[in-house]
């Protein structure tokens, strides 16, 4: 079994009356004398080995870790089984939370996180007046006294572990974690909460522009026709020309931070700080064992490496898989309460809420990073400076060639990763951060809010609201494999999400623009304008070009003279032919720094790619009317081949 947080909130208990020993677990024998060490008692005790213990010390002197963190994280101690050294070393009791009748009262005098930062928390009255208090830490005098003045009464201690306090804290707190993961950047800043879809300003526009183009379609059809089609045709030709040039800026510049081996060598690894990893799954069973495999194989001192795995509360299946896999104790499954919205930012709020580390990166389920990624994005923390909230590694797909859907996949986005990164990097445009692999600095990614849970495409707003606070990203030459969509539902199902989240940034960020021209500058937001709102208006009329295209070919030119004035023509057959052809263009660039050559025929399928495109951009427009906020599920593990 792993350790796992986040349960049902308990009933408030009175100060206790009795004398609280039926939680505690009984101290492990023989007895041994006060003075002896801590070393020693692990070896007496039998817990460890003479080989293990010089392994350890090996470890500590290596990392600067604690012994007790280093036997757990290297699975040669049982956390329960050390729980009764501790308890002899500080001579106290060890006490089993979980069984424990906490008061809820007592311990909602002081805000949760304290006890998170500091691995403490009260747990009720003693027979004399004294609090009880758990701690994961030695009660040394200093210690005593700041808790004991805290809680303003004398204390009385007993041993438990960090996560078992984390588990206890969100017993007592689950409901108000719930809740201000949920609803907390709300309540700070309604304005940049997509929880509004629409605000009134935007709904009277909305229907007054459509009531404005009908009146106009019966009164004026022929210039209301033509007029709509240029702005339709400067949309598209604008989005594509953006792209392009973004594109062309990228291929001349190499912005990734080349990191050598040599500098990942000359690591200390004792200064190395605690690293959170977010791993949000839902209804993954099928894959929970390949990703405990993937995860453990992270270059990064163990003791200093927190997995985190966020499952939803009635998600058990994909729970029971993770206990099956039999996971390193470094591994913990947070539970994620039930409530409403069900997405994976709410979950990854959870997740930051738990979190120990100074650095956190997001996997997905089915990822397999580069071992020495976490590595290479602490070195260039370190020489990038404190404005970079965010180093992003590239994706790439180890399913590349199994059939042409991930073969245009795997185009686009080297495209993307090689080419519009560089190229927003280099010219200092915001850059909507990708969903996964994204390394953060803690406490600016707590200042930023954390992420949006009522957005489905968090990445890309939490890019927008690092720019305006003046923060930048930058891009790791690391790699993180994984697997491609195979299948068109599949893929129709996960972009009408992407494209409906970014339709939810485009209005959460146009609701004031003149306040976000101040915070990014003109040019920055030309460049979201282009970006985040015009990618889904270029997918919305991919299939009405087409159509009227198509259709233009059987109708006799005399009765479509009206309506296609001649200088129309030619942006039309601009954007058909050009747009078309920069596109195919930008793809059969993307494989040319991986040097999968044998990917580069297959961009002339692009236009074909972009139809998909353009139905999952419907769907995701029909979806932010009716369910803005519901999260889409891809699922994974639908490949035949295997990674790594």
């Amino acid at each position: 079994m792993i350790p796992t947080a986040v349960g049902t909130l308990p009933q408030e208990s009175a100060p206790t009356t009795e004398e609280p020993s039926a939680a505690f677990l009984p101290i492990a024998e023989p007895l041994l004398e006060e003075s002896a060490s801590y070393a020693e008692l692990l070896l007496i005790s039998g817990l460890i080995t003479p080989e293990q213990l010089q392994m350890a010390r090996a470890v500590k002197e290596r990392t600067g870790s604690h012994i007790d963190e280093i036997l757990v994280s290297l699975g040669m101690v049982d956390p329960s089984e050390l729980l009764g050294v501790m308890g002899l070393a500080w001579d106290l009791e060890p006490i089993d939370l979980q069984e424990a009748s906490l008061d809820s009262e007592l311990i909602r005098r002081i805000r949760g996180q304290r006890y998170l930062e500091e691995s403490w928390m009260p747990v009720g009255y003693t027979p004399n007046g004294a609090v009880l208090v758990a701690t994961a830490r030695e009660p040394l005098p200093e210690r005593e006294a700041a808790i004991s003045g805290a809680l303003q009464a004398p204390v009385e201690f007993a041993v438990a572990t960090s996560w078992e306090i984390k588990t206890a804290v969100s017993r007592v707190y689950g409901g108000e974690i719930a809740d201000d993961a949920a609803n907390e950047l709300f309540r700070q800043n309604p304005r940049i909460s997509a929880r509004t879809t629409f605000s009134r300003s935007q709904k009277a526009g909305l229907l007054l522009g459509t009531f404005l183009a009908l009146v106009l379609l019966v009164v004026w059809p022929v210039p209301t026709v033509i007029g709509l089609l240029t702005l339709a045709s400067l949309v598209f030709l604008a989005g594509t020309l953006f792209k392009f040039l973004v594109a062309m800026t990228g291929a001349r510049f190499d912005v990734v931070e080349r990191i050598s081996r040599r500098d990942i060598d000359a690591l200390d690894e004792r200064e190395l700080p605690m690293y959170t990893v977010l791993v949000p799954v839902f209804r993954e069973a099928n894959i929970v064992a390949q990703l405990v495999g993937n995860l453990g194989a992270i270059d990064w001192p163990a003791e200093k490496l927190e997995v985190l795995i966020l499952i939803e509360e009635e998600d058990h299946e994909t729970r029971e898989a993770i206990e099956g896999a039999n996971p390193p104790p470094n591994f913990h499954v947070v539970t994620i309460p039930k409530g409403s919205p069900q997405t994976k930012p709410r979950a990854c709020n959870v997740g930051l809420y738990f979190s120990s580390g100074e650095y956190l990166v997001i996997y997905d389920a089915e990822d397999t990073p580069d071992p020495d990624q976490l590595k290479k994005a602490y070195i260039a923390f370190q020489r990038s400076g404190e404005k970079t909230i965010c180093v992003q590694a590239a994706l790439n797909y180890f399913n590349a060639t199994e059939n042409p859907l991930t073969r245009m996949f795997t185009l686009e986005y080297s495209y993307w990763f090689d080419y519009m990164l560089a190229g927003l990097d280099v010219l200092d445009l915001p850059i909507p951060l990708g969903g996964t692999s994204n390394h953060f600095r803690t406490d600016a990614l707590v200042e930023l809010g954390g992420w949006d849970p009522y957005n489905v495409t968090e990445d890309a707003d939490l890019g927008i609201r690092a720019s305006a606070l003046g923060y930048r990203v930058g891009v790791i030459d690391s790699t993180t494999m994984e697997e491609a969509n195979t299948s068109i539902p599949n893929f129709i199902r996960q972009r009408s999400r992407w494209i409906k989240g970014y339709m939810q940034t485009s209005l959460v960020h146009a609701r004031a623009p003149l306040q976000l021209i101040r915070e990014i500058g003109v040019k920055r937001f030309a460049a979201f304008a282009l970006l985040i709102a015009g990618t889904p208006l270029t997918f919305l009329g991919v299939i009405p070009f087409y159509v009227v295209t198509a259709v233009t070919l059987f109708i006799p030119a005399g009765l479509l003279a009206p309506f296609f004035p001649v200088w129309l023509l030619w942006i039309c057959l601009f954007n058909f032919c050009i747009g078309n052809g920069v596109m195919v263009y930008l793809s059969m660039m993307g494989p040319y720094k991986r040097g999968s050559f044998n990917l580069v025929l297959w961009s002339l399928l692009n236009p074909v790619y972009w139809v998909l495109h353009s139905i999952a951009s419907y769907k995701g427009l029909w979806q932010l009317i009716t369910k803005p906020h519901y999260w889409e599920k891809t699922e994974h593990g639908l490949t035949t081949h295997v990674s790594g």
